[in-house]
């Protein structure tokens, strides 16, 4: 399947797809929500609930603007893989612990952010951004034969 064809069926399928399937897939993360299921090989992750997408974009959103200094991001330049895994995976481990989370559960901890807070604007940014900075992703691993 192409993958012109293969985003098609995708959006035919799941209107609304996961805000953080990166942190979801890499399982950095995990959603009461989520919908998975398979197309063209790949796992798809799409979520039920549009108000829960709305706030998973609008906290993806606060992440980036809060974050883009510090990363030295340019405005109007497309985010890199990295960086966006960065965002996410940085961003919910930032928020599971400003809010001392057991588990970093997205729809749960924007629920509780909201609850604590009143608002996703008024959480503890400078410690969730410094999460986001200092996230790395796992090494690999050297592959081939060892000595």
């Amino acid at each position: 399947m192409d993958e012109a064809a293969f985003r098609e069926v995708r959006e035919q399928r799941h209107p609304l797809p996961c805000v953080f399937h990166g942190a979801l897939l890499a399982r950095h993360a995990v959603c009461e929500l989520v919908q998975r299921s398979s197309l063209a090989e790949r796992e798809t992750l799409a979520c039920p609930s549009a108000p829960a997408h709305l706030n998973c974009e609008t906290l993806e959103r606060l992440f980036l603007e809060r974050a883009t200094f510090p990363l030295k991001l340019h405005p109007g330049v497309p985010l890199t893989h990295a960086t966006v895994m960065r965002l996410h995976c940085g961003g919910l481990r930032g928020l599971q612990q400003a809010l001392q989370a057991d588990h970093a559960d997205v729809h749960r901890l924007i629920g509780q952010a909201q609850e604590a807070h009143g608002s996703l604007t008024e959480l503890p940014w400078p410690r969730i951004v410094a999460q986001i900075v200092a996230w790395q992703p796992r090494r690999r691993t050297p592959q081939g034969p060892q000595p």
